[in-house]
């Protein structure tokens, strides 16, 4: 197997009891799955271990972009979360991630790449005008930003936060400045269903640390 276990909150390694993973300072949790390194290979079994669950990739990626990271929650039977994150230049912001991430509520993994402080986005969501606003299919997705000014250790990104299907929905841009990004009318597309199609995503280079 080319995927990593480890804890969706924290990168404490975890450990395996039966059925049951566990980590020394969350407790019981949900396996959080990630490649080593981003393959084509390695997607194809992340998406086989969260066929119920959507996986999200900005489409079509731009020229130059790729996917360079991406992780799951859960199992095929109760998937919890799922992220990618695709990277490449722009010509105002040089290199730029975009992480997004789509979980169930509580689940953390959102707030672990975010660098916030609690699970879940908080109250800045659905309060006020979005900040911006993507589709995923046919649907206009509103986005709210997430304050990070209460993290731990500063570095520089913009996160922004909705709801899509009963799931909150996480962006997470570097650099911050990066956010302009998404007024170009960005598009979201549930990859987990689309087939020969994901042959010809290009996949590497170095995944960000979170």
């Amino acid at each position: 197997m080319s995927l990593t276990v480890g804890c969706p909150r924290c990168s404490t390694p975890v450990a395996q009891a039966g059925t049951t993973w566990s980590c020394p300072d969350h407790g019981p949790v949900e396996p959080l799955w990630r490649p080593t390194e981003a393959s084509y290979d390695a997607f194809v079994e992340h998406l086989g271990a969260t066929t119920r669950f959507p996986t999200y990739l900005p489409w079509p990626l731009s020229p130059g972009w790729r996917v360079t990271d991406f992780a799951a929650v859960g199992t095929a039977e109760r998937g919890r979360a799922a992220m990618t994150c695709v990277s490449g230049t722009s010509a105002l912001d040089g290199p730029v991630d975009v992480l997004v991430i789509a979980e169930e509520p509580a689940t953390g993994l959102g707030a672990r790449i975010a660098g916030t402080v609690h699970d879940d986005p908080g109250v800045e969501v659905g309060e006020g005008s979005p900040a911006v606003r993507i589709r995923i299919d046919s649907k206009t997705i509103p986005l709210w930003p997430v304050s990070t000014s209460a993290a731990s250790g500063e570095w520089d990104r913009s996160v922004v936060a909705g709801e899509a299907d009963g799931r909150w929905l996480w962006l997470v841009l570097r650099p911050a400045s990066a956010i302009l990004l998404l007024a170009d009318d960005w598009i979201l597309r549930d990859v987990s269903r689309l087939g020969p199609p994901l042959v010809e995503l290009p996949f590497g280079g170095p995944a960000p640390a979170w």
